[in-house]
């Protein structure tokens, strides 16, 4: 995807304290509109906290975030989402006794992006096709297994009608085939027009699908650049990626998690 004009997020000098804890630390970052861009660092580095501050979960101690030209450093999840930012879960909990379809129309309904009944329960359909869910959605939520779990994520995030969808370790504990089919989706998000910031842990995802990659350690962004760059970076192999990555085609094994 293209990504020319203006910034669609700017975060200027963002910074979270918890107490006495500085989880993320004057982080300055730009993304462009139609960017897919991976978000790498060690665990506990800050790159959920940083999602949550942009969506709105955490306020920021200091510092600003723009979207779409307006600040909304100070606004409340749902109107995040009402402004178009839509994030999925690392631990992914719909409410179980739903139907997956009735998971989906509730996050449409959420951001606004449909209203109750008719219009909703239409929504949640066509983006449960988009996802390969639709013959289940009348399931209830706690029978899915993780994949699906994932997938339905998936499908509440757009159902929110993003222009910029953040997604925490969409893949984390799927097998090989799982993650080749969750690539696919991301891919025809992407195509959609949708940007995409995507926290992950295996390289083979970031390398494959992203066109920039942020690093976080110890709450600050250390580098970013493009793939090929990330990877010989003297700072991030010694942060993350480590000596046992090795050569670059060795990040197609997946990478340490630090």
């Amino acid at each position: 995807m293209s990504a020319d004009g203006p910034a669609l997020l700017e975060l200027s000098g963002v910074t979270r304290q918890f107490g006495g804890l500085r989880a993320v630390s004057n982080v300055d970052l730009s993304i462009a509109r139609g960017e897919v861009i991976g978000l790498i660092g060690p665990n506990g580095a800050g790159k959920t906290t940083l999602v949550n501050v942009i969506t709105g979960v955490h306020r920021a101690s200091s510092g600003t975030v723009r979207f779409d030209g307006t600040d909304i450093t100070r606004l409340k999840p749902y109107q995040a989402a009402r402004r178009g930012i839509a994030r999925t879960f690392q631990i992914v909990q719909p409410f179980p006794e739903m139907t997956v379809a009735e998971n989906v129309a509730a996050a449409a309904m959420f951001a606004g992006a449909a209203a109750y009944g008719s219009e909703a329960n239409a929504q949640a359909l066509e983006h449960l096709r988009f996802v390969g869910l639709a013959d289940i959605a009348h399931s209830r939520a706690a029978s899915l297994t993780l994949a699906m779990r994932k997938r339905l994520e998936l499908a509440k995030g757009l159902a929110m009608r993003p222009k910029l969808l953040l997604l925490d370790e969409v893949n984390a504990g799927l097998n090989a085939t799982e993650v080749d089919h969750a690539l696919h989706l991301i891919r025809a998000i992407a195509a959609r027009g949708i940007t995409v910031l995507i926290i992950e842990h295996l390289m083979k995802v970031v390398l494959s699908i992203c066109t920039r990659v942020v690093v976080l350690h110890h709450g600050e962004l250390i580098a970013t650049g493009d793939t090929k760059s990330i990877v010989k970076d003297p700072r991030v192999v010694a942060a993350y990626l480590g000596r046992r990555y090795g050569a670059a085609d060795s990040a197609l094994r997946g990478v340490p998690n630090g």
